[in-house]
């Protein structure tokens, strides 16, 4: 099993591609002929954690609005997975001041 800091940290690679390919859609949406970017992400059964891979949607448009609740909850992705980060790392800080 991968240590908990791996884990979290490729959910917040993948939160912050997300907000990426996210924030890329809104600034080219009045690109005459744009195609939108999307993440697609996959979960690594034997280690843990998430790959995220950009790529062209297949259909073309886009809604400000569907932008917004991506970017929304990349954000929420990324605050979740640092916590978790975070709390990884006070539970070995912990451990060792038990062990010390």
């Amino acid at each position: 099993m991968a240590p908990l800091s791996s884990i979290a940290s490729s959910g917040m690679q993948a939160a912050q591609q997300r907000l990426q390919a996210s924030a890329h859609n809104v600034a080219n949406a009045q690109t005459e002929g744009f195609t939108r970017l999307e993440v697609v992400q996959q979960s690594r059964s034997e280690v843990g954690g998430v790959d995220a891979a950009t790529r062209r949607a297949e259909s073309v448009g886009m809604s400000l609005e569907s932008e917004m609740v991506d970017q929304l909850s990349a954000r929420n992705a990324f605050v979740a997975n640092a916590t978790v980060f975070r709390t990884a790392d006070r539970m070995a800080g912990a451990l060792l001041n038990v062990y010390a």
